[in-house]
């Protein structure tokens, strides 16, 4: 079939987006689903910081691709031997297309599935496969998913059924920004009742983690940003204590401010700065949680004496070491109580004329998420 989407051929070019252009609007080719794929109708897809870097290159990926990893839609049709969707279904994204059968799906850690990252890495789905061609060259898949197009072939692991009486625009941000921020304070951190807590960057994801803080019922939570319209926001999703990062004497401020640094303190930037910062303001016996994704050779240091003589702790969150099954349905039913108005973070919606413009304003820190509508 023929659908409209957005291509990247070069990583790297310069800002303005806008003027530069790297993501080209076209009319490619999309092969049928084959064994244990799923071909669906993407309605809302959002913009990003992974994909950011992916256009920076930061994050080098194999070109030319369709990029975008988070989305909800509705199911079209499916391939020989799928049996968990049907078409008519609500799904959402995810960008862990995990086997269901090595050590880390065995123990209960999908996200750490190394089928996927192998797939990533060629641009292929996690079965070797490619869907995508443009005037005859293949083009690679992006996180096994490439939403940034009308429709997309996925591996039936890669999709979440959903209620269909959620919004798809909302559900759209739950296989990435929701899945990441919420789940690296409940799954990763693990942050009590009554805990005291920090996020430090509040994009899409970092905001999620805030109000995974609520969730857990965390005494304290302490946003950092260097955007003061985004502290502003904070505080209304419950934030109490918010602080201007660019202050530089704000690790200072925020230890003096909280009796010595805070217990649990999430990273979600995807800088050293902000790992610098966030691991300034964890108090002895506290943890540090990573789940910003910075360059793919960036460096992080500390006094490693410190780190034993203050018994701290450095964790990673990938996809915030979510089970996904489990965990999108019981985030989609916060939301459906009230608990999680992801709503509240969105920037806007965007057609495929403004994707490029979109990424400027992501790479500027003025927006959250930006929803991409590509049937609009």
């Amino acid at each position: 079939m023929k659908m409209t989407a957005a291509v990247l051929r070069t990583q790297g070019l310069p800002r303005p987006y806008a003027t530069s252009r790297p993501l080209t609007i076209e009319q490619v080719d999309l092969d049928p689903p084959g064994p244990g794929e799923v071909l669906y109708k993407i309605i809302g897809a959002g913009l990003c910081h992974s994909d950011l870097s992916t256009i920076e290159n930061l994050r080098p990926r194999k070109l030319p691709s369709i990029p975008g990893h988070e989305a909800a839609g509705i199911v079209t049709e499916v391939g020989p031997g799928v049996t968990a969707f049907k078409p008519g279904d609500h799904v959402v994204s995810v960008f862990v297309s995990s086997c269901g059968d090595c050590r880390y799906c065995n123990n209960g850690r999908p996200n750490l599935c190394m089928s996927s990252f192998t797939a990533r890495a060629e641009g292929t789905l996690a079965s070797g496969a490619r869907r995508l061609k443009l005037n005859g060259e293949v083009l690679h898949h992006y996180s096994g998913l490439s939403v940034f197009a009308q429709y997309a072939v996925v591996m039936e692991n890669a999709l979440i059924r959903i209620d269909d009486d959620v919004p798809l625009e909302d559900a759209a941000i739950f296989g990435c920004a929701v899945v990441t921020g919420v789940g690296a304070v409940l799954n990763t951190a693990k942050v009590p009742a009554g805990g005291q807590m920090a996020v430090v960057g509040l994009g899409g994801v970092g905001m999620n983690a805030l109000m995974g803080g609520v969730i857990a019922g965390a005494e304290r939570i302490v946003a950092i940003d260097l955007n003061a319209d985004k502290l502003r926001l904070a505080r209304e999703l419950g934030a109490t204590d918010t602080f201007l990062a660019g202050n530089e004497d704000v690790i200072a401020e925020v230890r003096q401010a909280t009796g010595g640094g805070l217990d649990y303190v999430i990273e979600t930037a995807g800088s050293i700065a902000a790992m610098t910062l966030a691991y300034g303001v964890t108090a002895r016996g506290g943890m540090v949680v990573s789940a910003g994704l910075p360059a793919s050779t960036a460096q992080f240091s500390y006094l490693h004496g410190a780190l034993v003589t203050e018994e701290k702790s450095i964790r990673g969150s990938y996809m915030g070491s979510c089970v996904p099954r489990r965990d999108i349905p019981r985030f989609i039913a916060l939301y459906k109580r009230g608990k999680l108005p992801v709503q509240k973070l969105r920037s806007g919606f965007i057609g495929f004329d403004q994707i490029n413009e979109g990424f400027d304003k992501l790479a500027d820190g003025v927006v959250l998420r930006q929803v991409l509508q590509p049937h609009a």
